[in-house]
């Protein structure tokens, strides 16, 4: 049994002038206990919609949600207290202080001051805590949101792009403290469209396109799955690379100076040799979709009904 489980989950929304949006079509997803799970997709592919879903705050259309086991709507209030959210920009009162923002939580929580004391640590703003929050950058917000999720010492935190419009040094922030949340036991799921960034956190991943999960896994299965779709050819003559890979069965494109073959890991021998035939030698053969960025790429352009 996951954490999370989604079977079918669709949400639809009626337009203002007739007929209807659909913002997730049918959503399957599963994720497992501890560590940190990336929930990817391009803008208005359903993420957020998911979650609110999730958190009971919107009610779908139709299918399935649980969350740590419950039935959403249903079961949330009997597990509410073991789940901690950032749904959009978490708010504060300017002038207040951090710590006295996070008071004024726990005090509606009926949490002990120790709560307190215990999450500003752990999310680093111990030093700055009788700060007014006007006076902190980004990525100290940010990082105050994150510990209001964690005055509960939730299981589960649900974040939704916590690093968005965050500088380069918020979001190294934010990474460091994820990264160090996942590897405390809780489960962290987080959205984002920052790819490198959930590539540097993320134990498992979805990829969600047009409101469904084009891929689901582990991060080096789900680029795994991409590798084996391709590979990148150089040698110094493309064009008479291109007409042997042909020759030698292969479907091949050609970009510039490189070389696109399509063809399954097990066929990086037969590309070499077909082309060694020829007297061609390589410079570089690697696969397609090294990375969770490119990944991410092929799987939303392929479901993509424009091509």
């Amino acid at each position: 049994m996951g954490v999370i489980e989604v079977e079918g989950l669709r949400k639809e929304y009626r337009r203002l002038r007739g007929g209807r949006t659909i913002a997730v079509g049918g959503l399957d997803l599963e994720v497992p206990e501890g560590g940190v799970f990336g929930f990817l997709g391009p803008n208005g592919a359903g993420k957020t919609t998911t979650i609110r879903c999730l958190l009971g705050l919107v009610r779908p259309t139709s299918g399935r949600v649980r969350l740590l086991g419950a039935p959403v709507p249903a079961g949330l209030a009997g597990v509410c207290d073991r789940v901690g959210s950032i749904v959009e920009q978490p708010a504060f009162v300017p002038r207040f202080s951090g710590r006295r923002n996070l008071e004024i939580l726990a005090r509606l929580r009926g949490l002990p001051s120790a709560a307190i004391d215990r999450v500003l640590e752990r999310v680093g703003l111990a030093d700055r805590q009788g700060d007014p929050v006007g006076a902190y950058s980004l990525g100290m917000k940010q990082r105050l949101g994150i510990a209001a999720a964690l005055l509960k010492d939730p299981a589960l935190l649900v974040l939704d792009e916590p690093a968005n419009g965050l500088d380069p040094a918020g979001i190294v922030e934010v990474r460091d403290l994820l990264r160090s949340l996942g590897r405390e036991g809780r489960t962290v799921f987080v959205s984002s469209h920052l790819l490198s960034e959930v590539q540097q956190v993320a134990d498992r991943v979805a990829i969600l396109a047009r409101g469904r999960a084009v891929s689901a896994g582990r991060v080096d299965e789900v680029l795994a799955g991409v590798r084996g779709r391709g590979f990148v050819v150089r040698v110094d003559d493309p064009a008479a690379a291109r007409a042997a890979l042909a020759d030698a069965g292969f479907a091949v494109e050609l970009d510039g100076r490189e070389l696109r073959v399509e063809a399954s890991t097990e066929h990086g021998a037969a590309i070499t040799r077909a082309l060694a035939e020829r007297g061609l030698y390589l410079s570089e053969l690697r696969p397609v979709g090294g990375d969770l960025e490119a990944a991410f790429l092929e799987l939303t352009r392929e479901e993509d009904p424009r091509g």
